[in-house]
């Protein structure tokens, strides 16, 4: 093909690429439950309850036994939803009333819609009006996702502007530019609130933002799971993957916690990409299933156990995520494995059951199953 040619099938490409954006539409048309629950994912969760499965007996006993939940509108809302059960989409509808969590508010209002009284629903409007009625606090992931569910929810022309603001401005002028430049950063943490906005955009406006950094989220799977330390974290409730941190003492479970919700939010957004698919075979391994209060939500709402998925251990053991700038490598697939990380300028190993961060100025190379690192050092 001549080089004619293949610029002008470049310039094809990038006008009809101009021209479905054009033909965006930001009004939301969509049906209550409108966050998380199209209609396919609603009837895979009762056929759940329906069968009994091991994801909800778990959630129900929490649940139903009056354990205390740390997100109580999560929890009590996605059970009253499933269960058809009012009393406990009251107890959400009246927590909400009373939060400041304008993220679990979002949900209830949306889940619970059928059980709103009309002065319940207007006060629920009104804390999601309010939110949308100032400028951001910060133009971090959580808190653009925060306010794209309170646009959905409201919908009308407030939610279109504001969504279309989301998109254009703030995913298409900002975030995806640096994404594919290697510049934007955010923790493992925020990864949940990103992959929940992504969930809840292409939901309603059937906008799929992976497509403004294609490069980036197809690399993203595979950096997922290589870039959870070799051993796991045995605790009460169940095993978990301790993704790469920073900083000294114990992990953090919860964010341990969020970090496997992502993965199955990851799945659940695209179950027929070969990236997502290893990562299936990454999470159904029942002994790391999510057992405790904080996340047994997240686990029924996202996990579909009848996924088939690829084995992990035919993924490479080393991996550069051009698109970030970082470098990861393991000597196995095995618990024991040594293993590598290099991002933000900074080095970690895990070996012998321990992390270490290691000097970009070591003067000894590190030899992870044959591939050997070696660290520049100024003049």
């Amino acid at each position: 093909m001549s080089r004619i040619s293949r610029r002008s099938l470049l310039s094809l490409s990038a006008a009809a690429a101009l021209q479905a954006q054009n033909d965006e539409d930001f009004q939301v048309y969509t049906e209550h439950p409108r966050l998380f629950l199209p209609a396919r994912r609603l009837r895979l969760l009762q056929r759940e309850r329906e069968r009994t499965s091991v994801r909800w007996q778990q959630f129900e006993t929490l649940v139903a036994g009056k354990v205390e939940m740390p997100e109580p509108g999560l929890a009590w809302g996605l059970y009253g939803l499933i269960a058809k059960n009012e009393e406990f989409l009251g107890k959400a509808i009246g927590w909400a009333l009373k939060a400041t969590d304008v993220r679990q508010v979002a949900l209830v209002y949306d889940w619970a819609q059928p059980s709103l009284k009309e002065p319940e629903s207007a006060a629920l409007k009104a804390k999601l009006a309010n939110l949308l009625s100032s400028s951001p606090a910060s133009r971090r992931i959580p808190v653009m996702r925060d306010r794209a569910f309170a646009a959905i929810i409201l919908g009308g022309e407030t939610g279109k502007r504001e969504l279309e603001a989301i998109v254009k401005t703030w995913w298409r002028a900002e975030v995806a530019p640096a994404l594919k430049a290697g510049k934007f950063r955010y923790t493992r943490e925020e990864s949940h609130a990103l992959f929940e906005l992504l969930h809840a955009i292409r939901d309603n406006t059937n906008i799929d933002l992976r497509e403004d950094a294609a490069k980036y989220f197809k690399e993203l799977p595979a950096y997922h799971i290589l870039s959870y330390y070799p051993a796991t974290f045995p605790a009460p409730e169940n095993e978990y993957r301790i993704p790469f941190y920073e900083g000294n003492g114990e992990p953090d479970l919860r964010i341990a916690a969020l970090s496997r919700a992502t993965d199955l939010a990851m799945v659940a957004f695209d179950t027929n990409a070969q990236e997502t698919q290893f990562v299936q075979g990454w999470l159904i391994h029942d002994r790391f299933l999510m057992r405790g209060t904080f996340g047994i939500p997240y686990e029924l709402l996202w996990a579909n156990p009848y996924q088939p998925g690829l084995s992990y251990y035919h993924l490479p053991l080393a991996m550069h995520q051009s698109t970030a700038g970082r470098l990861v490598l393991r000597s196995s697939w095995e618990d024991d494995a040594s293993w590598f990380h290099f991002g933000d300028g900074k080095v970690q190993v895990f070996e012998e059951g321990a992390r270490k961060d290691r000097s970009m100025k070591s003067p000894a190379p590190i030899d992870i199953a044959g591939t050997v690192v070696y660290f520049g050092r100024d003049n």
